[in-house]
């Protein structure tokens, strides 16, 4: 029978493993975010803020709804396709932490198209209007209904576009149309079938009734 020395048994015969501590933090729930029964809202969509998301509308994956300088309302049967933006954002060269600042409430009407890779910051759009795929819609712009936003076309200037507009082109040229777009009903329909057998839905709240417009 061998004596093992004390001190060279607490010199390192024994060794334990180290422990890597981690503090893990969980998310809180963002309860700011409201989904009307019967939307179709992917979890794989990045929504902050205070958003409301009107029945029927559709939020594709990818797609992203940011409320930051202010609620976002997002009315009924609306399409949010892949890779759209839409911000509440601050005006440029703005400290919101330094200056006192009225939050300013974005209204998206209904029967609205957001194609892909669109940005939108506009804080009215009425009904009927398609915004096409990578085109730009700035904050001090106020649109009306039924306008067509062509692809890549850039509206940033402080104006209200009248009903039925449609830009379009390099050069964005503009002519009125003589009828609305017709909603995507049929699309919708369509979405809010096959989505849920291909991607997981974020939590609607039941028996909520979502404000349209103002």
């Amino acid at each position: 029978c061998t004596v093992v020395p004390v001190r060279d048994w607490c010199a390192g015969a024994l060794t334990l493993p180290s422990v890597k501590m981690e503090i893990v933090t969980g998310k809180p729930t963002q309860k700011s975010v409201k989904i009307a029964a019967g939307a179709v809202v992917c979890v794989e969509s990045e929504i902050k803020g205070d958003v409301t998301i009107g029945p029927r509308t559709v939020v594709h994956p990818k797609a992203r709804i940011i409320a930051e300088a202010g609620p976002i309302i997002i009315g009924e049967g609306n399409l949010i396709e892949e890779q759209a933006l839409i911000t509440n954002s601050y005006p440029e060269n703005l400290m919101p932490q330094k200056e006192d600042i009225e939050p300013k409430v974005m209204t998206i009407g209904t029967n609205n198209v957001f194609e892909v890779g669109c940005r939108f910051e506009a804080l009215k759009i009425g009904d009927n209007n398609v915004i096409e795929s990578k085109a730009f819609i700035g904050r001090n712009v106020m649109l009306t209904s039924g306008c067509i936003i062509g692809a890549c076309c850039q509206v940033n200037s402080c104006e209200v576009v009248p009903e039925n507009t449609v830009i379009y082109g390099i050069d964005c040229m503009r002519r009125v149309q003589s009828e609305r777009p017709q909603p995507q009903t049929l699309q919708l329909d369509f979405l809010m079938k096959i989505l849920p057998n291909y991607h997981h839905l974020k939590k609607t709240v039941k028996g909520s009734s979502t404000p349209i417009k103002s």
